[in-house]
């Protein structure tokens, strides 16, 4: 059984700024991106955990690389049209992959007594995957909404383009089963609701 997402279960909202969709950046003259359905589901996710009343954090990244359309100081530095934080949320400001790299997630997370985290946002294969793998060995109970994102593609060293679904499926797939339980954003919204008896965690390294 999965019990119900209640009050010490916060939302984590990874990098939502217009920069993740400069694909050229990340995926080179072929740069493009996986499931448009990411935006849509992270507002599902998100207009529940704030009439539940459940603590919603996000991270903003900053990046150190020169070239990177994500910093504050360009206009892709901000963020998407309508995922605004509101006054009463978390909102930590990053400049590596991990949300918990360099911040005080962690301390907040405990002032606000989150031990279970739902995770979504930008990039699977980046910085989502960094605070997941992060999140389930500091023993978080650790769940990871899977069409609630996204990825672009990328250039291997031998040039091979791969594909952003590709990529987005296999980083799943490893974290799955071990630094998480992978779920889809309708489950996550009936977990909201109420226990899940029919559903198991899946979590490994406990």
């Amino acid at each position: 059984m999965i019990r119900q997402f209640g009050p010490e279960t916060g939302l984590l909202l990874i990098d939502i700024q217009k920069g993740v969709n400069t694909f050229e950046h990340w995926g080179g003259p072929t740069g493009r991106r996986n499931n448009p359905d990411a935006e849509p589901n992270m507002q599902k996710l998100l207009t529940q955990w704030r009439a539940a009343g459940n603590p919603v954090f996000w991270t903003r990244h900053d990046s150190r690389e020169d070239a990177s359309p994500l910093k504050f100081s360009l206009p892709t530095g901000a963020q998407i049209d309508g995922f605004d934080p509101a006054p009463d949320e978390v909102v930590i400001e990053k400049d590596v992959n991990s949300a918990f790299v360099g911040t005080d997630m962690e301390l907040r997370m405990r002032q606000h007594g989150v031990s279970r985290l739902v995770v979504a946002g930008f990039f699977t294969n980046f910085c989502v995957e960094t605070s997941v793998r992060m999140s389930g060995n500091m023993g978080y109970d650790t769940y990871l909404v899977h069409d609630a994102c996204a990825t672009c593609n990328r250039i291997g060293p031998d040039g091979t383009d791969y594909d952003p679904q590709l990529l987005h499926d296999v980083t799943v797939s490893n974290l799955h089963g071990e630094f998480c339980t992978a779920i889809d954003t309708d489950t996550a919204l009936r977990i909201a609701q109420a226990d899940a008896p029919d559903l198991s965690r899946v979590q490994g390294n406990e």
